[in-house]
């Protein structure tokens, strides 16, 4: 039994002996392992990993420039930029975006579009630049946040600017209003130059004049963490701050134009006779350009895109409706100038027209006639008879020739995107167009500026500065200066001339500029209760624009129709007339009467232009 307990040392020495052995192999097989290692970090791999180490602890970020700001002509802030902070995600640095977002809603509020917009943005951006989840964060939601950092790798509130308008929606269609980027918009523009910008211009003066107000990029290096957060700046190139403009246009102007169409929808352009200074323009209704700013909620946007009155659409650039018996005016100047023989003559109206041959009647407003008319009584109480006949011995090609010297038919060339030319028709037009012939009948109606005839708010406004100025056509300006930051001198942007009116004979001006004041201070004026009282003279002319043509055999009555079918009101008027300063054109939709309820709406925006916008 004793042998039992006796130990084999020879076996036990192989043993181990063996075990050395395979610990040595191991630990040699794990030496060459990580000597291979070593040398692909330290020495195969060298650069790329000091080239990533270098970048991961020193970052080079684009600095975002200040967009200008905008001025109306007296000083007064229209566009400003005011502090934000937003909630931004670097998309690589998140593990799982959707538990995420899911963790992070617990504590701030994220809305299904907030999700969609940053989903939008990832597919176009890389993953390694940041992203806001949330906009317009309050100084609670901030805090909050603040305490739950840790909790969120690769999310950070960061500071900013953000657009704002505070005149709302009283400048709306003036100034525009900038949204972030789209895809279009990054194949148009510098993306260098906007490599720290998500928002551009996207209307009105900010689309416009969005290479002043934009700037130019800056730079930093700065250090960061293993987190990517900003330690320190080591160097830094500013950026360049966009330009300030200053407006033609006058804020107590606007909002006394807005306020005179009341209930009315519609528009309101203001023309400063001598310069072309644009200082009103009014479209109704409008809608609050802030809610752009930061990309506006599907179910708002749906809102204002489904609304019948379209607060999106500017009429009084793109609006475009028949002129009516504006036109009267300036199609009697070109056929005094032409020598059409009607025009210097009279004729007797008995309430309609009848082209030789055809049963059917062209109407006079006014059913019982105006008796003996030439052409000073024409445009004084806006004969469509003698109209008719002098527009069919003039002829559509002549009628078109002058009234496009005035600038109908063609874009004003205002320093404003979305401008619609209208349309001024003409043989070759109907021919090009809808590949039809002239026919008499549209040439009485075009007299009357109906049919075919369709122009904007600011055209009128144009034609009659260009009128109350003997032919001379300036380009309506919005933009009077601008002014880098902190410089205190203005540079004035440039007015364009075009070619004037041919119009050489004076008496011919004389005869029609005084038959337009009639109209407003004489007894028998379509609008001569707005000359009432009035401290100046106006130069004005009614017109009545048809939504809906009525059979021959009936009668207009303007309570029987719906709404939306009622004839639109419009006034043209320059003031004072010895010597004009300003022009207007208005439009009230579906508001009747030109005379009645265009021109006091006009009076009121030239009482104010006297009160406030022509005092320095």
């Amino acid at each position: 039994m004793a042998r039992d307990y006796l130990k084999d040392h020879h076996f036990e020495a192989r043993l181990f002996q063996g075990r050395a052995i395979a610990a040595m192999a191991i630990i040699g097989a794990l030496l060459v392992l990580l000597i291979g290692r070593l040398f692909y970090l330290q020495v195969a791999s060298h650069d790329l990993f000091t080239t990533l180490s270098q970048n991961n602890r020193v970052k080079l970020e684009p600095v975002a420039p200040t967009r200008g700001l905008i001025y109306d002509r007296k000083g007064r802030i229209l566009a400003e930029n005011i502090p934000s902070f937003s909630l931004e995600v670097i998309p690589e640095r998140v593990a799982n975006l959707q538990e995420t977002f899911a963790q992070l809603g617990q504590i701030v509020s994220i809305t299904e579009d907030d999700l969609e917009r940053f989903h939008r943005l990832r597919k176009r951006n890389r993953r390694f630049e940041p992203l806001p989840i949330r906009v317009q964060m309050n100084e609670e939601e901030v805090a909050v946040f603040a305490i739950n950092r840790h909790r969120f790798p690769g999310i950070d509130v960061q500071a900013g600017l953000i657009r704002n308008y505070p005149q709302g929606e009283l400048t709306a269609h003036v100034l525009g209003y900038v949204g972030r980027i789209d895809e279009d918009e990054l194949n148009t523009i510098d993306t260098t130059d906007y490599s720290a910008t998500r928002f551009i211009g996207k209307v009105g003066v900010e689309k416009s004049y969005e290479e002043l107000l934009h700037g130019h990029v800056g730079s930093r290096k700065v250090e960061t963490n293993a987190e990517g957060r900003v330690l320190r700046v080591l160097e830094q190139d500013p950026s360049s701050p966009g330009s300030n403009l200053n407006l033609n246009l006058d804020l107590d102007l606007q909002r006394a134009a807005l306020a005179a169409l009341e209930e009315h929808d519609g528009a309101i352009v203001a023309i400063e006779v001598k310069s072309g200074a644009v200082a009103a323009l009014v479209s109704k209704p409008a809608y609050d350009p802030n809610l752009f700013v930061t990309g506006i909620s599907s179910r708002d946007f749906r809102e204002l895109q489904e609304r019948p009155d379209r607060p999106l659409f500017n009429r009084a650039l793109a609006g475009q409706y028949p002129p009516g018996s504006t036109i009267k005016p300036l199609l009697g100047l070109g056929a005094l100038e032409q020598g059409v023989g009607h025009a210097a003559g009279r004729s007797f109206c008995i309430g309609y027209y009848q082209l030789e041959g055809d049963e059917r009647k062209y109407r006079d407003w006014k059913r019982e006639g105006h008796g003996h008319t030439d052409l000073s009584k024409a445009i004084v109480e806006s004969c469509d008879v003698f109209f008719y006949e002098l527009a069919l011995e003039m002829g559509i090609d002549r009628i078109h020739t002058y009234l496009s010297r005035f600038g109908l038919g063609q874009r004003t060339g205002i320093d404003l995107a979305g401008e619609m030319s209208g349309l001024l028709p003409s043989r070759a037009w109907k021919r090009r167009d809808r590949n039809l012939p002239w026919f008499p009948g549209e040439t009485l109606i075009t007299g009357i500026g109906q049919g075919f005839t369709l122009t904007t708010p600011l055209q009128l406004a144009h034609a009659m500065a260009i009128l109350a100025n003997n032919g001379l056509r300036l380009e309506p300006r919005v933009v009077n200066t601008m002014a880098g930051p902190g410089d205190r001198e203005r540079y004035p942007l440039e007015t364009t001339l075009r070619e004037p009116v041919g119009i050489v004979n004076e008496a011919n001006w004389n005869l029609i500029k005084q038959a337009m004041v009639d109209v407003t201070h004489s007894l028998r004026g379509t609008a001569r209760r707005i000359g009432e009282k009035a401290p100046y003279r106006i130069a004005g002319k009614t017109g009545t624009a048809q939504v809906f043509g009525i059979k021959q055999d009936e009668e207009y009555e303007a309570a029987d129709v719906a709404y939306k079918l009622r004839d639109h009101a419009l006034f043209i008027a320059y003031a004072p007339a010895d010597d004009p300063k300003i022009a207007v054109a208005v439009i009230a939709e579906h508001g009747g009467s030109g005379g009645s309820v265009a021109a006091p709406i006009a009076r009121k925006v030239m009482d104010a232009y006297f009160e406030f916008a022509a005092k320095p």
